[in-house]
């Protein structure tokens, strides 16, 4: 079976080949491309000839500044073959030259504003905005230079990494091993360049979860999670325009490890932090190492003030957003005798600690107050911090948005952000091992944070780091402009992304890999797969293995187009997920194949056994083949045990499903007489963005959002400010789906619908149906849904990735019908609809979609109002 379903897909592959050659529609740029091969008018000689222009900055500037002025010096390098000099001296002579510093920290600079060659208001209080220009004879002596200013010290960073980028020089040039491709000559447009100031303030990710893979590749590689990994981790958020790091912590402690590390961090400039649950700047490791007595403010308060006391010692003039509050050790809930007057008493008394131990009000020191699972029941229980601590809001720890300011509320100083996640471990299921996170979704909940305001800071669990390059990407270029991106961009962004890695000619198509394989994944993470996921019966198991099998073929296809340059990069990002994930569901089907035949005893048994076995084994061929990639340089980090899940933890290592083997000779037993196939299916499936008609009413409108969900694209409405509809029915936003039904009676209609918390925090979201001129029935998505481990509405939603609820109606007679999906409240996000007369087959994605009435509209038709 294996080599036959082998055959099938190299077959495939070589069919796939001529499509690839079809010419890539290139994808616009998110920012402003200003660094070409060739010379233009004004344009600034950055290497030609081939010389490069000498680099200068102040000896005096910020030493994170200078520090990345070798970076940029060895980017030149990477590029161009040529390295510039680097000086801190007067500049002179009549060369190009690239003049960069601080505005208010750089000689350089400060006289270039004085002279009048710089516009200094374009920088001055600004938040990490950094501009390029070319200045002509910007000092005497100097025919030509082009400066990069920042307006503080990760603006000029910022500014440099962007001219890094725009050489050609990928973020992901080390930690995914990515070529740089080499150019003769380097020309910057005329004019001034910027991508402005940040729309969300502190951007960040959280090395969590990080064990076995991130510790024991760290722990080879440079003796343990120190500065050696870090500094390389640094300058990745840098270089995607990140400034924030909670560091990783599972046996891990920052600051106590490697007493460099948090000395470089302030170097380099990221701002540190530590997680939700490890207040005052102190791992939780150092409670276990240091602490004396319980970690219980009730019973060991001045042990506690001390042990948080000498954090904030630690943590000096240092940049840091300080973690306050309290849950309980090992990140699990208080005591059920905790109230909201002690954790109010512990802020209190944490906000004295700081402003005793920096020696300065305790507003003026950055903090952060984590909503983390129970902790939010506190705050709508009416805890309150003060007005400067930033509120962090959370998701459910599965990507979904518990929780947002309240619309008209009015503003904190200090403001509100959010906690998301791409790697957890909890209930009701860890997912640790690859990417199961679609861009689409991802945007759509960010969307939402960003309109309602929780703009102070934005910091995602990454787990290992690697292999989440894309959707960290994503989340940090999201998190600086999301108004430049909008729900019709994500694919367009994932291209860019794909041509960044691996260059424009085959960009759209391995973004579109890149898109499915997160896609499918979402659909049902991995380490939830078991052989009864998806129905046998109703072929269901057999097209999603088909779906994998043609993405890997078209992976592989890419894959020996590429020169031999791509093939590490091309690996780590592209083909070992998609070769992964295709023989993991390959596997389960086996497995699903072998228990269905074991039943009736059928010779194939043992044979779908032998299959599932040596899939198995190949499993841990790709995972050791990923770890030996780029000569053993990410050995451990494919260690993530991810088949045979009995729980919601890791077991110690992978563990082979079940199988059914027979003796030999076990004699066949009849299988059981099947009832006679039906004739028309009689339920009609549609995908939510193939409406008929969409009709809009004052500023709401209907979106589609391409690619998100299960199966299609999914629709919803937009501004996601807007406020509810009131009174559903009539010329109210709602959707129109005609269908033909082939009898009069009873009809349900089951709507599939995207996870979407209760973010509001009433009474749950809503929305309505009805079937022709019915009155509109009433709907809600969160009726017994509690984002909390055990209840089980909510880990069903999870777990399968969706909400489905149904409604009842009746017809009066059989033909055409006119469906009406109703807009109620904000947020909510249709994937698919299936409108029945009988019985529906059980499968997990729900029935395919049916052929649409001759005149439904096109997908994403703009509608009426």
């Amino acid at each position: 079976m294996k080599a036959t379903l082998t055959t099938l897909r190299h077959g495939a592959l070589l069919l796939l080949l001529p499509a690839l050659a079809v010419a890539q529609q290139p994808a616009a740029p998110l920012a402003e491309h200003y660094i070409s091969t060739k010379k233009m008018t004004g344009s600034f000689p950055l290497v030609a000839d081939g010389k490069a222009a000498t680099l200068y900055a102040s000896a005096s500037d910020w030493p994170g500044v200078l520090r990345t002025l070798h970076d940029v010096q060895a980017d030149v390098k990477r590029v161009t073959g040529l390295e510039p000099a680097l000086r801190t001296d007067a500049p002179s002579g009549a060369r190009p030259v690239v003049l960069v510093g601080t505005l208010g920290h750089s000689p350089l600079i400060d006289k270039l504003v004085h002279a009048g060659k710089l516009n200094p208001s374009e920088l001055r209080g600004k938040w990490e905005k950094f501009i390029v220009q070319t200045v002509a004879n910007p000092m005497p002596g100097v025919a030509s230079a082009l400066v990069v200013a920042g307006s503080d010290k990760r603006g000029t960073i910022y500014g440099l990494y962007d001219l890094s980028q725009q050489m050609g020089v990928s973020p992901w040039y080390w930690w995914a091993d990515v070529p740089t491709p080499h150019q003769s000559s380097l020309y910057v447009a005329a004019g001034r360049h910027t991508q402005g100031e940040p729309k969300v303030k502190y951007r960040g990710i959280f090395i969590n979860d990080e064990a076995p893979a991130f510790s024991g590749w760290a722990k080879e590689k440079f003796g343990g999670v120190n500065h050696g990994a870090y500094e390389h981790m640094f300058e990745l958020i840098l270089r995607l325009k990140g400034n924030y790091l909670w560091p990783a912590m599972w046996g891990n402690a920052f600051s106590d490890d490697d007493k460099t590390d948090p000395v470089l961090a302030d170097t380099y400039g990221i701002v540190m932090g530590t997680s939700h649950h490890e207040p005052m700047d102190r791992a939780q490791q150092e409670w276990k190492r240091y602490g004396t007595g319980a970690w219980n403010y009730q019973t060991n308060a001045p042990v506690l003030q001390e042990f948080w006391r000498q954090g904030i010692r630690n943590m000096g003039t240092k940049e840091t957003l300080v973690t306050i509050g309290m849950r309980g050790d090992g990140d699990e809930p208080m005591s059920r005798e905790s109230n909201t007057a002690l954790l109010e008493k512990i802020v209190a008394d944490q906000r004295q600690i700081i402003a005793e131990e920096t020696h300065k009000p305790a507003d003026q020191t950055p903090q952060v107050w984590a909503l983390y699972k129970e902790v939010q029941e506190y705050y709508d229980k009416g805890m309150r911090v003060p007005d400067d601590v930033t509120l962090l809001l959370c998701d459910d720890n599965w990507g979904n948005l518990r929780k947002l300011p309240k619309l008209g509320d009015k503003p904190r100083k200090g403001g509100y952000g959010i906690y998301y996640h791409f790697d957890y471990v909890g209930g009701p299921r860890n997912y640790k091992w690859l990417n199961t996170n679609p861009l689409p979704r991802v945007w759509e909940q960010m969307h939402l944070a960003h309109e309602y305001g929780a703009n102070q800071i934005w910091v995602v669990n990454v787990g290992d780091l690697k292999p989440m390059e894309l959707p960290i990407s994503f989340f940090l270029d999201y998190a600086w402009n999301p108004d430049a991106l909008p729900a019709s961009g994500v694919a367009a962004y994932t291209q860019r992304w794909a041509s960044q890695q691996f260059g424009p000619k085959y960009a759209a198509d391995i973004a579109d890999i890149l898109a499915k394989y997160a896609k499918y994944n979402g659909r049902r993470k991995p380490e939830l797969l078991d052989a009864n996921t998806y129905s046998l019966a109703t072929g269901e198991w057999a097209s999603v293995v088909r779906d994998y099998d043609a993405l890997a073929a078209r992976a592989e296809a890419i894959g020996a187009k590429l020169p031999a340059a791509d093939q590490d990069a091309y690996f780590e990002l592209v083909l070992h997920p998609v070769l992964a994930c295709d023989n993991l569901n390959l596997l389960y089907y086996m497995v699903a194949r072998n228990h269905e035949a074991a039943k009736t005893n059928q010779p194939a048994t043992n044979d779908f056994a032998a299959q599932a076995q040596r899939l198995f084994a190949e499993d841990a061929e790709i995972s050791r083949r990923y770890n030996d990639i780029a000569g053993g340089k990410w050995h451990h980090m494919m260690d993530q045990m991810h088949i045979g899940y009995k729980a919601w933890h890791d077991e110690p290592k992978d563990v082979m499903p079940e199988v059914v083997t027979l003796p030999a000779g076990a004699t066949a037993i009849a299988a059981p007489t099947s009832p006679a196939a039906p004739g028309k299916a009689d339920y009609v499936s549609l995908d939510a963005e193939h409406y008929t008609q969409a009709v809009n009413a004052g500023p709401i409108t209907w979106q589609r959002l391409p690619d998100l969900g299960r199966t299609a694209g999914a629709v919803t409405t937009f501004p996601v400010t807007a406020a509810p509809t009131a009174a559903p029915g009539g010329a109210s936003p709602h959707l129109e789906y005609r269908l033909n039904l082939a009898q009069a009676g009873p009809v349900t209609v089951s709507a599939y619908l995207a996870p979407t918390l209760d973010f509001t925090n009433t009474t749950g979201l809503r929305y309505a149906v009805s079937i022709d001129d019915e009155a509109p029935q009433l709907i809600n998505l969160h009726t017994g849904l509690t984002p909390d481990n055990g209840n089980r509405p909510w880990e069903r939603a999870v777990a399968e990735n969706i909400i489905l609820k149904t409604s009842q109606h009746t017809v009066a007679a059989a033909g055409a019908h006119v469906l009406k999906f109703w807009r109620v409240d904000p947020g909510v996000v249709l994937e698919k609809l299936v409108v029945s007369q009988g019985t529906v087959p059980t499968s997990y994605l729900g029935p395919p979609a049916t052929a649409p009435a001759k005149d439904q509209g096109a997908a994403g038709s703009l509608g009426q109002r």
